[in-house]
This record gives structure tokens, C-alpha cells and sequence, in this order.
């Protein structure tokens, strides 16, 4: 068995993560989330030396533009199986996905893609019911957690002991409330059901088993209120190792493949 993962793009216009099992001769390929155009979603994948027809589920957190946009029109034409819950189905039901493709998912029960053990997760934000994600070949354990305001006892027991860690690091604090946006925005942004800034993700490592843990990507950052440099410093001074080691899945490019 064996686990590996990729970023096509992490950040406010359009998020995609691809995670893929080995065991034996079979191959799963899971799409968490898709928020961007088909033929951006196709330009990316084959960036990543993949094709459509690679991706056997998508598996989505939540209905907000950036990671359901590309989701439907994806799914009619390559007829690719789409996990999510009940509340984010109202939104996806109304672009004509195939009712066969539809997979409810329980946030508080685990199922299964394939090889892919995936285990969803009740995270606090201003959607209809959302979650992310904890994907396992059974050994390894890939942690995601973006979009969400506020850490709760549930997401640290959820992301403790992983081997890989992807994290939301949206914002710089101090940038967010001397930048440019409306006061009402920022309000939104740093509030309880809003998005983690990077001395809250660092805090949620400091509160975590990290023993196991080889990979860390902080995502999700915001273009106007935080930088790299800021966000590697953050989550390095949690786990006390050199800022170069944490990774950061970008916006444009995401993060080249990662073996678990």
C-alpha cells in the first residue's frame, strides 16, 4: 500500500487536491473538491500527470464557490462518482448531476472510494453542513483542514497522529484588520464560522500528536492578507524546525506530489 498526494491549486479563486492509493495492481484516485473551470481542471490535472479519467470520486467539502465550481460539469462529462453532504447537495442537486453519481456522506461515519479509507469531519463554517476530510490507505494518514473559524476538541482528536497535514493559514491577523477590506468582510473572515489565521493553525499543532507527522502544507492563503514567509514562520515556530520545511500549496501551482 502505499499513499501519495498533489495540489492543483489552494486559495480563494479555486481549490483542488488529488490523493491517490496504490495496493498491489489497483490504483485510487480521489478529487477533493474542484473549484475550478473544466478546462482549467484538465490543464491542471495533466500538469500533475494525470487525465480525467484517472479520478475515480470527488469528494466534497463544501458549497462555497472556490471548491464546488468546477464540481457538476466535471462529474456529467467524465461521470465521475461526487461524495457530500446532504446540505451541500441542495446547492449541487440544482446543476443536474446525475442522481447515480450522487453519494450522500454521514459526518460522523467513514466510508470508502475504492482503496481510499476517508474519514469526513464536521468543521464550523458559514456553509450548509461542512466538512472536510482525513484520507488513509490504511497505514498513512492524510490530514485536511481548511475553511473553517474556529478549532474544536473534534478536529484536533480527528487530525491527531496524522503523517501528512494540509492547513489552512488564510490570514495574517494584523494584515487582515489594517488591509483593504470592508470592515463587514473582515468581520466574516476572522469570526468563529470564518476561515484560520496562521497563529491558530499554529496553535492547533502545538495540540496535536505530531510524532508521525513528515508533511506540512499550509493552503488557503489569502493573496491580501498573508504571505508565505508569514505563514511558514507561524506553524515552523509550533514545530520548532526551519520555515523551509513547511511547504505552502499555492494558489497558481498547488504542490507537486508528496509521498505519504
Amino acid at each position: 500500500m502505499s499513499l501519495r498526494f498533489t495540489s492543483l491549486g489552494s486559495g480563494s479563486e479555486g481549490n483542488a487536491l488529488i490523493v491517490e492509493v496504490t495496493a498491489g495492481f489497483s490504483t485510487t484516485r480521489v478529487m477533493m473538491d474542484c473549484g475550478f473551470g473544466l478546462a482549467e481542471t484538465e490543464r491542471r490535472l495533466a500538469r500533475a500527470g494525470l487525465s480525467p479519467s484517472d479520478i475515480d470520486g470527488i469528494a466534497v467539502t463544501h458549497e462555497h464557490s472556490d471548491h464546488i465550481g468546477g464540481v457538476a460539469r466535471f462529474a456529467r462529462k467524465y461521470s465521475v462518482p461526487v461524495w457530500l453532504t446532504h446540505g451541500t447537495a441542495k446547492v449541487l442537486r440544482d446543476t443536474s448531476v446525475p442522481a447515480v453519481l450522487l453519494h450522500y456522506v454521514d459526518p460522523h461515519q467513514s466510508f470508502a472510494i475504492g482503496d481510499i479509507h476517508v474519514t469526513p469531519y464536521y468543521v464550523p463554517h458559514d456553509a450548509n453542513e461542512p466538512v472536510q476530510y482525513v484520507f488513509s490507505d490504511g497505514v498513512k494518514r492524510l490530514g485536511v483542514l481548511t475553511d473553517t473559524g474556529t478549532l474544536t476538541l473534534h478536529i484536533e482528536e480527528t487530525l491527531s497522529g496524522c503523517d501528512a497535514l494540509v492547513l489552512e493559514c488564510n490570514h495574517d491577523l494584523d494584515m487582515l484588520m489594517n488591509g483593504p477590506y470592508p470592515t463587514s468582510l473582515k468581520r466574516r473572515v476572522a469570526g468563529k464560522f470564518g476561515h484560520l489565521d496562521n497563529a491558530t493553525s499554529a496553535h492547533l499543532l502545538t495540540r496535536i500528536d505530531c510524532t508521525r507527522l513528515t508533511h506540512l502544507l499550509a493552503a488557503h492563503l489569502s493573496s491580501s492578507n498573508n504571505s508565505p514567509a508569514l505563514a511558514q514562520a507561524a506553524l515552523a515556530g509550533a514545530m520548532g524546525c526551519e520555515s523551509s520545511w513547511v511547504g505552502i500549496a499555492d494558489q497558481d501551482v498547488g504542490f507537486e506530489w508528496r509521498d505519504a
